[in-house]
């Protein structure tokens, strides 16, 4: 069922609405939400939203819950490919928990928080932007971890990032509800305003699965035991000059060190400025898909020590 959770008032008669996919059955108030589309540019939630949807249909009669499943929280964004709420150049991510008075970003934020906390696992989809693309990893901030790492072994995810609290904004949706004892895993994957269509399907694997354990459906759905990073463990790729950069790997792929990612070249004069060399062994899990790039541009990044 279609629900409208959130609704404000636009000029010339038309209304800002936010709204989610309500699926239940059975008597267990056990709920599972899916969250994506935060931000304008990140499409891939929305494969991963139609997809869920499909093959929950086929196994409507073994759910015993509630799934939410809300596909675009940006509505605004994603109609005008931005990753901000247009016209108030604002960063929907970078305002939670919100303000049930204040402005109308704000107090969409506020509805959303309301909407969702209490949920007994929220999955909040991200993608990353038009220059990268990412390996599928959950991203924790290391005070949840205790929580949520036994929790990101359900979701069918490649590896596990747990960041340190510096690097953690605390007006981000997942820290909010986390913070609030609503446990939030923050998925990330593929590129901006693209869909990468294994991605999702191993992400809907995995949410079958998390349901699961959740009690909310009895077949079990074998998922990828994640691999666990660190921030010390992470190592970046920088350009060291201005060009085009033609990589020679993909995400997934096991590096050593001194091996080459790819190249920098000037397409004017014809040479190859430099190559891009890793300078460690381990997992390249992020890797520029955009060929122009400045020097200090991020190329890669690797989890090192891990394959």
């Amino acid at each position: 069922m279609i629900e409208t959770f959130a609704s404000v008032s636009l000029p010339i008669d038309e209304k800002y609405k936010l709204t989610k996919q309500r699926i239940q059955n059975g008597t267990s108030k056990k709920r599972i939400c899916v969250v994506t589309g935060i931000h304008g540019d990140e499409l891939e939630g929305q494969y991963v939203a139609y997809q869920l949807q499909q093959k929950i249909r086929e196994v409507y009669d073994q759910l015993d819950g509630i799934v939410d499943i809300y596909p675009c929280m940006n509505p605004l964004g994603m109609d005008s490919i931005q990753r901000k709420v247009p016209m108030f150049d604002l960063d929907m991510n970078r305002i939670f928990p919100g303000d049930e008075d204040g402005s109308m970003v704000e107090y969409l934020a506020y509805c959303i928080i309301q909407d969702i906390k209490g949920a007994d696992l929220v999955i909040d989809i991200h993608a990353s932007n038009a220059y990268l693309v990412e390996l599928p990893q959950l991203r924790i901030n290391e005070l949840f971890k205790e929580k949520l790492v036994p929790m990101s072994k359900w979701v069918n995810a490649n590896f596990v990032w747990i960041h340190s609290t510096s690097t953690i904004l605390e007006s981000t949706l997942g820290y909010c509800l986390n913070k609030l004892n609503t446990p939030t895993l923050v998925l990330e994957m593929g590129i901006g305003s693209r869909l990468t269509l294994e991605y999702g399907e191993n992400s809907v694997q995995g949410l079958l699965n998390a349901m699961h354990q959740l009690g909310m459906l009895k077949n079990e759905y074998p998922v990828m035991e994640p691999i666990i990073g660190y921030d010390q463990e992470i190592r970046f790729l920088n350009a060291q000059c201005a060009g085009l950069f033609i990589s020679e790997m993909e995400v997934n792929t096991p590096v050593k060190k001194g091996q080459v990612i790819g190249m920098i070249v000037d397409p004017l004069s014809g040479n190859k400025l430099c190559e891009v060399i890793s300078d460690w062994d381990g997992l390249l899990f992020t890797i520029r898909k955009y060929p122009i790039c400045n020097e200090g541009s991020l190329i890669g990044r690797i989890l090192e020590g891990k394959q």
